[in-house]
Order: C-alpha cells, then structure tokens, then sequence
C-alpha cells in the first residue's frame, strides 16, 4: 500500500457492555494498522448518542466523520438473526455522505457468526449506493475465538480473512475516491 492510506472509520455496532464488539474491533484496528491504514475513525454507536431517526436529516453525531471517511468497516453483532438496531437508526441519520465509498464487514455472534447480519446490511447499503466488499471476517462463536487478553485463537484464519478484505476494500476505496475527485457522485 502506498504512503498515504485512504480515511477509515470503522464503526462499532454493539452497546452491550462487557460484550465482544470491543474485543473484535481491537483486534481488527491492529489488522488495519498492518495494513498499512494510518487515518483510521473508530466511530462507537454506544457513544454517539443519536436521536432515534424522525425524518430529519442527519447533522449532528458521527456526520462529518462518516462524510470525511473514504472507506468503512462495520464492526457488528447479530441480534436475532439481524444487525442490531443501533445501526441501523445510524446508518439512516445519512443518506449522501455514504454515496459511493464502499463498505466492509467483521461481524461475530453464535453459530452464524453475524452472517444473516451481514447480508441484511448489504441490502441496505446498496439502497445508499455504497458497495459493500464480497469477503468480510466473521466470527462464529466469538466467545470462544478470543482469550482473556483479547488474543484470537486462531491469528492465521482471522488474519488471512482480514487481509483478503482488506486488500479488497483499498482497491475500492482508492477506486472509488479518485472517481469522485474527477466527476461527483450523483443519484
């Protein structure tokens, strides 16, 4: 990767106190970090304290930070068999700052993993013209992934995963931002 990484902000989906979205998005921005990525945004939902939407627009909260990201990677839990609605009240407070900057995905729960989370979501960023990236890394079990010091059990599979999307959202992102410096994005 070249000197100078795209903006990244990885927003971490899960409120839950004492859950895995912090040990997962730890592990992650050190993914990020040898990857080269060194303007990273971690955005906390829990933190961001938005309004439930009602129809107006989105401008205060994480807005100029997810306007100024190039590229996101959504850190998120499932929730009965969906993402947790958290996310999805922040991802509709925006509507144009997602416009073709693309998405990635590292999603954790029980047996699936976050999966049906996962797939819920791309069909919601396409609605926000935002391509979302075909791998992601998923934890299934993610109780069991991870020891007391937040160390993943197997650093090979998950890692391998990590770099794979990685190289896949650079790719996008770098595509994607130099498309919109020539020409602007419109709907």
């Amino acid at each position: 990767m070249p000197a100078q990484s795209p903006r990244l902000a990885v927003m971490v989906a899960s409120a839950r106190p004492g859950g895995a979205g912090q040990t997962v998005a730890k592990w992650f921005l050190g993914q990020a970090e040898e990857h080269g990525y060194s303007e990273v945004d971690v955005i906390s939902l829990a933190e961001a304290a938005l309004p439930v939407v009602t129809g107006a627009s989105g401008r205060g909260g994480p807005g100029r930070r997810v306007d100024a990201a190039e590229g996101f990677v959504v850190v998120t839990p499932e929730h009965n068999h969906s993402f947790p609605a958290l996310l999805k009240n922040a991802v509709d407070w925006y509507r144009r700052e997602w416009y073709a900057k693309p998405v990635a995905f590292v999603s954790y729960g029980g047996i699936s993993g976050g999966l049906r989370a996962v797939e819920q979501l791309r069909l919601v960023f396409a609605e926000l013209h935002a391509p979302t990236m075909r791998d992601s890394v998923s934890f299934h079990r993610v109780w069991e992934q991870f020891d007391e010091a937040g160390r993943p059990g197997d650093p090979v599979g998950c890692g391998h995963a990590a770099k794979t999307m990685l190289d896949q959202l650079d790719w996008w992102t770098r595509s994607l931002t130099e498309a919109r410096a020539k020409r602007p994005y419109t709907s």
